[in-house]
């Protein structure tokens, strides 16, 4: 899930064919052919108009249709990361647009996104395909934006099941969710049937990486990390703050000393720094 390695993996010429592997087995094509061959675009996306945000995504590529598509992990959950999709695939849109040229050659734009954590609480299912539909009749005439999300917490399948993945998408689940601790003994079990993923797994094993990309991969670490922290170091501040609320509550009602330290779980001290 660190930038370094998704983009080692899915985003480098050495590796299309696994983005090419992963694209087919996530999407739903329909009438469409499969995807055979694509390529990268460059990943910042500037806006037409300087005051507007510039956008950058994880990978963007077309395949020999000029379709695009948008692969990002996204591991902090962020707040209105379902907007962010929709400007990246409208910028990603836009930007066919060529001064003078007719708006019919606009290509789709195919927006998919690795969860690290859950987006729709209430849908039990893994992956989600979102498109634009009539609301009355349901026809889906407007073709040319379509978003997958895949949800990973909601993957509850471990080493225990790997026997019975049910499909592709619960095998790249799996991958995401488990390949930094996959023993590749364990992992055959996976690519006797899929054997696109040991190239995926290859390209993890950093021993073969350039000094460059594994002082990237351990800066982006550090700053997970250090993000991770400082969650959690709001929560507990969050927390501790919600309990001096409760306090000075309960001491405006003149209630006993000890009864507020047990209400509260705040310690003697905690307490007597209220008081001063």
């Amino acid at each position: 899930k660190n930038d370094v390695a998704f983009k080692r993996i899915f985003g480098s010429e050495d590796n299309k064919d696994i983005l090419i592997h992963f694209l087919n087995d996530m999407l739903v094509f329909k009438n469409k052919a499969l995807i055979t061959d694509i390529t990268y675009l460059p990943t910042i996306q500037d806006p037409d108009i300087a005051s507007q945000k510039t956008s950058i995504v994880d990978v963007l590529c077309v395949d020999k249709d000029d379709n695009r598509y948008i692969v990002e992990m996204q591991v902090a959950k962020s707040s209105g990361f379902e907007k962010r999709a929709q400007y990246y695939a409208a910028k990603a849109y836009s930007s066919q647009a060529k001064v003078g040229s007719a708006y019919g050659h606009l290509k789709e734009v195919v927006f998919i996104a690795i969860a690290d954590y859950v987006l729709f609480p209430d849908k039990k299912a893994i992956k989600s395909d979102h498109v634009i539909l009539d609301r009355d009749t349901h026809e889906h005439d407007l073709k040319d934006f379509s978003f997958t999300f895949l949800e990973l917490p909601k993957f509850k399948k471990g080493e225990n099941d790997l026997q019975h993945l049910d499909d592709k998408i619960e095998k790249w689940c799996y991958f995401f969710k488990y390949a930094e601790d996959i023993d590749p003994g364990i992992l055959q079990t996976i690519l006797d049937q899929h054997t696109i993923m040991e190239k995926a797994m290859k390209a993890l094993i950093r021993y073969n990486w350039r000094e460059d990309d594994l002082l990237c991969y351990d800066e982006a670490e550090k700053r997970r990390n250090d993000y991770e922290s400082s969650m959690i170091q709001k929560f507990e501040e969050g927390k501790l703050a919600e309990k001096f609320d409760i306090a000075r509550n309960l001491m405006a009602m003149n209630l006993d000393e000890a009864l507020i330290l047990q209400s509260t779980g705040l310690s003697q001290g905690e307490l007597d720094s209220l008081k001063r």
